[in-house]
Parts: structure tokens; C-alpha cells; sequence
């Protein structure tokens, strides 16, 4: 599989993969063949699905009010601001689903000028702030925590969690394909409705609050984010719909939310390295604050995409890879 979606590193891939068979006495075993003919089904089946476009949409957003533009920008005279990151990820053939639309969010607060808008503004724009924030070290480590990569996060979850508590390589197997079509289901969702809705981020929603015509969110032109902004809109987020996935589709597995697990970050500037969370649930809580308090999610953006991610699956554990009955 690496192999032919790397082709470039394929010299260095087939000699790992031989050196690896051969430490194991596996090179003979039957089940080498079986496993290079479940990988060629798989890659024909998701040959032309819409990974890695020869020719990729350019996306800047707008400059209208609530639209994303590019939050960063390449050296230049003047700088070159960088698009939105994949956008064609909005639009590849999902593994469960049955359009990328399936789930796509609601509208985002309609009116800038709204009440709720004007609360999660307030909100992110004194808890996410590079300079002057209102947050607690602790929030800040929890911001911190969950910086690290979100797919490499939760897969090292997923690990312990099945290390733990699965003793049958069936059940293993099967946690991990579900897991892995829901996650990537979640990410393709956030991004078809990252790329409809094109909302602000908080920095320029924020640097352009004396322009909203809400007199209740004040503008701050200097304002910058805990972390740095990535260079797609904000609604919804990518790594809530990531987490609800996962910890969803774990509470369906095990039949309860209910259950102890630690999970590890690598992001350098985390104080507690590892976290223990009695409720798979109660992780993905910290995932929705954590982006806030990082200072580049509006609340809603957070809290829709755990909803998105949770739907997700919930369809891929109902309709896939159900128990084969005995």
C-alpha cells in the first residue's frame, strides 16, 4: 500500500518491508499473499477518488465580512498569502458515507451581529490570545496538548485503548478499520463544510471587529492566536470532528463511553505529557476547549464539528463491518 502511494520512497519502503518479513520468519507465511491481495483490492477500489488532484484548486476565500481569507503569508514585496490548505479533501469519495455532504453543518451564526456570535467572539478573543490572555496554565497546557497532531494523537490512543483491553486480533482489526473510515470520513465532512460556508477565523474576525457592526465585539487590529491560525476557514473544525469520530465510534465498540484510558502528546511546550480520562467523552470535551483556548476556533465551530464527527460514526458503526453472527 505505501508503496504505491509513495512511489517515490519505493526503494526504501520494499527494503524495510523485506527486512521486516524476514526479522518475523514471515517471508513464506501464506498470509503475506492474502495481505498484498486485501491492498490491491483496496487501491482499486479508491483509484480516482479525488486524493492528491493534478490539478488543485487555488482557494483564497473573500474579503467580505464573516468570509475566510488566508490567515498567512510568504516572504515577498508585497507577501504572498498561502491558500487554503487541500480544499480538494472537501470533495475525495467517502469510505462510509454516502456523499461528502452527508453531514455538512448547519449555517454558521448568520448575523455577525448576533448575540451568540458576539459571546463565543468574546470568548475565544480573551482566552486564545498570543499576549494578554485571560487563560489558567492549566488551559494553556490543554491548548498546548492538543496541538499535536490530531490523527497521531488519537492513533496512539487507539492503540492503548485496544492494547488494554482487546485480547483477539479480529476484534483489534476490526476496531481499527472502523476507526480509521470514520476518521477519515469526519475529516472529509469538515472539509466540505469548511469549504461552503468559507467562515473567518477568530485573528481576522477579530483584527476586523471594529467592522462587524457589533457594537459588542470590539476590535483589536494587533490581536494574534496562542498557536498558529492553519491556513483553512474555521467552520467546522477538523480536529472536534476527528476526536467525536473516534470517541464515538470507541463508546459503540465497548458499548459504554465509560471507560479509563491515557493519552500522550508530543507537542514540545506541554507541561503534563500524559492525560487520564475515565470517559472517552470527557477527552473529547478538552478537544473542543483546547481550540478555543489555542485561540483558533469560534465555540461553535468546535461544538458542531464534535456533533459532525459523532454522526459520522454513528453511520459507519451501524452500516460497516457489522459482527459476523456465529
Amino acid at each position: 500500500m505505501l508503496v504505491s502511494l509513495f512511489p517515490t520512497q519505493t526503494e526504501t519502503l520494499n527494503a524495510t518491508y523485506d527486512s521486516y518479513l524476514a526479522d518475523l520468519d514471515l517471508t513464506e507465511d501464506p498470509g503475506v499473499l492474502v495481505a498484498l491481495r486485501a491492498a490491491v483490492c483496496i487501491l482499486n477500489l479508491r483509484a480516482g477518488d479525488g486524493r492528491f488532484p493534478s490539478n488543485p484548486e487555488v482557494f483564497l476565500g473573500g474579503t467580505g465580512l464573516g468570509e475566510w481569507r488566508p490567515t498567512s503569508f510568504l516572504p515577498g514585496t508585497p507577501p504572498v498569502p498561502v491558500p487554503m490548505v487541500t480544499p480538494w479533501v472537501a470533495t475525495v469519495t467517502p469510505f462510509t458515507l454516502k456523499d461528502p455532504a452527508q453531514f455538512r453543518a448547519s449555517p454558521p451564526p448568520p448575523h455577525l451581529t448576533s448575540g451568540k456570535y458576539a459571546k463565543d467572539y468574546n470568548e475565544v478573543k480573551a482566552l486564545g490570545s498570543l499576549i494578554g490572555s485571560a487563560r489558567s496554565p492549566e488551559q494553556t497546557d490543554i491548548a498546548y496538548f492538543f496541538a499535536d497532531n490530531s490523527v497521531l494523537l488519537w492513533t496512539r490512543v487507539l492503540r492503548t485503548v485496544t492494547d488494554t483491553y482487546l485480547s483477539n486480533i479480529g476484534d483489534s482489526a476490526r476496531l481499527f478499520a472502523l476507526s480509521y473510515m470514520a476518521m477519515a470520513d469526519a475529516y472529509i465532512t469538515a472539509w466540505d463544510s469548511k469549504r461552503h460556508w468559507n467562515f473567518w477565523r477568530p485573528v481576522t474576525a477579530i483584527q476586523q471587529g471594529d467592522n462587524d457592526g457589533n457594537p459588542r465585539t470590539a476590535g483589536d487590529p494587533d490581536w494574534q492566536s496562542l498557536i498558529t491560525t492553519p491556513s483553512y476557514p474555521d467552520y467546522t473544525s477538523g480536529a472536534n470532528n476527528n476526536s467525536g469520530a473516534l470517541t464515538t465510534m470507541l463508546a459503540n465498540f465497548f458499548g459504554s463511553d465509560k471507560v479509563t484510558f491515557s493519552m500522550t502528546s508530543n507537542t514540545p511546550q506541554v507541561v503534563q505529557k500524559t492525560r487520564t480520562y475515565r470517559r472517552f467523552s470527557d477527552a473529547a470535551e478538552d478537544v473542543v476547549d483546547a481550540r478555543i483556548y489555542a485561540g483558533i476556533h469560534f465555540r461553535f465551530a468546535d461544538t458542531v464539528a464534535r456533533r459532525q464527527g459523532s454522526h459520522v460514526a454513528n453511520w459507519a458503526f451501524s452500516h460497516f463491518l457489522r459482527p459476523v453472527s456465529e
